[in-house]
């Protein structure tokens, strides 16, 4: 997830706005708490301890919870609507991929099996009980989770989904750079 992080950052750096803003208020430090959670996570599977994926969907459902802090306090109403609609065209992409593979998501591990994140056996072995080797006879692999960064590997779907992230942040710095300009322009 810290991809979205910092792409929500760098956006907002090239932008020019002062993105180190962030650190001073308390919006994002939820969202950083669940991060580091999050990496411990993929720490662990990293090293073979794969006990933690049972809770994979907690940590989605965390992620979200926790932005709802920087909308409210931003009012960033509109780009939250329009974050959770691309989030449920997310979902929809990978739900029909799934129930296209009898409820299975094919997957394609290429710079994954070079850091050590993926090991052979680990789809063999139904650690998660969702995904399945991506080969020429699964269906709509154009969905299926192929994007490879190193520690995870994403779908279509799942960029949707993850796009909500770099939503809220880059909003979030946007909108306390306009109320520290404010602030800037009484004195």
């Amino acid at each position: 997830m810290y991809l979205f992080i910092l792409a929500g950052i760098i956006l907002a750096k090239i932008k020019k706005y002062k993105v180190s803003i962030i650190f001073l208020k308390i919006d994002f430090y939820p969202l950083f708490l669940v991060e580091i959670v999050y990496i411990f996570f993929q720490t662990n599977a990293l090293y073979g301890n794969y006990s933690y994926v049972i809770y994979a969907k907690h940590i989605q459902m965390a992620f979200i919870i926790v932005l709802l802090l920087p909308i409210i306090l931003r009012r960033l109403y509109i780009q939250s609507f329009i974050g959770s609609g691309l989030v449920i065209i997310g979902t929809i992409l990978n739900k029909i991929v799934i129930n296209a593979n009898n409820g299975h998501m094919p997957v394609l591990p290429t710079l994954s099996k070079l850091t050590g994140f993926f090991k052979e056996g680990n789809l063999s072995q139904g650690i998660d009980n969702l995904h399945i080797q991506l080969t020429e006879s699964t269906k709509l692999n154009f969905l299926a989770d192929y994007i490879d960064t190193g520690y995870s590997i994403m779908s279509i779907g799942d960029l949707f989904i993850h796009s909500f992230i770099p939503i809220v942040i880059y909003y979030s710095i946007k909108s306390m750079n306009a109320v520290k300009t404010q602030g800037d322009k009484m004195l």
